[in-house]
């Protein structure tokens, strides 16, 4: 069950979820690796080594990070609140929150919206949900899958401050398969890595970064791991893509595929590094196919304390599946970029490295809606 309500926090819009597993449930997760973590990161990682998470509480708006000892006591108040009215334990309860940074969290409106917001639970409330933890961002992000007796959904939120590890992103995963005490982790860890981790809309690595996900096995499904994990990767990549779509001021997504490195690690490095790379983005801004640019980029690309492998003579680059480079050589063309997506395709010609990222241009709207984000 779901639920999503004003409680204050935010003018006019709805700014507190829940979500509540019906039956006993079983979960993970995994958060920014930033140090400046904020207090609910903090305190839901405690709550996660000391119980199965059986709600969680998203607040948006707020943060709650950089406020002090303060911010800790508020995220306290919010799991015992809530785990008051789920009749659950506070370490059942993992809260989330996302929003200006280093702002104090209110606790008044938070516990009252608690109660409004655990009233409203109900099995349609996920679009409610999905709408309260939004921040710039322009759309709701939802997505589920459904297999032979069982189903994954899941919602998210993320449009600025998005880059691994993790990003300004928020998403609460939920499925009634059956698993069992500490499987869940090992079937989020590979997922959140080809999804959440491999985007990036302008290269800040936030402080509330969080990925839940919460198992019940409430379908009563026979177990096909493989099927599982596919679905949960679908889950996973929708959402992810979806808030690369909604990047702040975004108006083309690139996907970036690096193959023939010398190693998995490199080609992350080297598609990584293109995906973040202000001139590259730039340059999607513009639809102007500037190759140098990506061939800069890959070259540049931090390894190891040095850069990844590039031979400059063993390099083919196509833009849309038009060749602009070929074993370091230039063919002369020039690939006209007009649509919404971009595809980037590098080979490296080194070995059986590959990796793939996904991207957005970096416009003067970026600029303009984080210069005025807190006005």
């Amino acid at each position: 069950m779901a639920a999503g309500v004003h409680c204050g926090i935010r003018r006019t819009q709805r700014d507190l979820a829940v979500v509540r597993s019906t039956a006993p449930a079983t979960g993970a997760g995994m958060f920014t690796v930033n140090r400046m973590q904020a207090a609910p990161v903090l305190l839901s990682k405690r709550h996660l080594e000391l119980a199965e998470p059986q709600a969680v509480v998203v607040n948006s708006g707020n943060a709650n990070a950089a406020t002090g000892a303060n911010g800790d006591v508020v995220a306290r108040a919010t799991a015992q609140r809530a785990a008051a009215l789920l009749r659950l334990r506070p370490d059942e309860v993992l809260v989330l929150s996302t929003g200006v940074i280093g702002v104090p969290l209110p606790l008044g409106p938070v516990l009252d919206g608690l109660a409004d917001a655990v009233g409203s639970l109900h099995a349609e409330g996920g679009g409610l949900a999905a709408d309260a933890i939004l921040t710039t961002d322009t759309c709701t992000k939802e997505s589920v899958a459904r297999r032979d007796g069982f189903a994954v959904g899941g919602m998210a939120k993320g449009s600025g401050m998005i880059h691994p590890n993790l990003a300004t992103m928020l998403a609460v995963v939920t499925t009634d398969y059956p698993l069992e005490a500490g499987e869940a982790i090992e079937f989020l860890r590979p997922a959140v890595e080809r999804s959440f981790n491999a985007i990036s809309v302008d290269g800040e690595c936030s402080t509330n970064d969080a990925v839940v996900l919460l198992a019940n096995g409430a379908s009563g499904a026979a177990r096909d791991d493989d099927a599982f994990a596919a679905a949960l990767d679908a889950v996973c990549a929708e959402l992810a893509a979806q808030i690369v779509a909604d990047g702040e001021g975004a108006t083309v997504v690139a996907e970036i595929g690096v193959t023939g490195a010398a190693s998995t690690d490199e080609a992350k490095a080297i598609a990584r590094r293109i995906a973040t790379s202000p001139l590259v983005k730039t340059a999607l801004h513009g639809r102007d196919a500037n190759w140098g640019r990506v061939l800069a980029a890959a070259g540049s690309a931090p390894h190891n304390g040095g850069y990844a492998h590039l031979d400059p003579a063993l390099v083919t680059l196509d833009f849309d599946g038009v060749r602009v480079l070929e074993l370091g050589a230039p063919q002369g063309v020039e690939p006209e970029l007009a649509g919404e997506s971009v595809t980037i395709a590098l080979d490296l010609g080194l070995g059986d490295g590959a990796a793939s990222y996904l991207t957005s241009d970096l416009s003067a709207d970026y600029v303009r809606i984080n210069a005025d984000y807190r006005s």
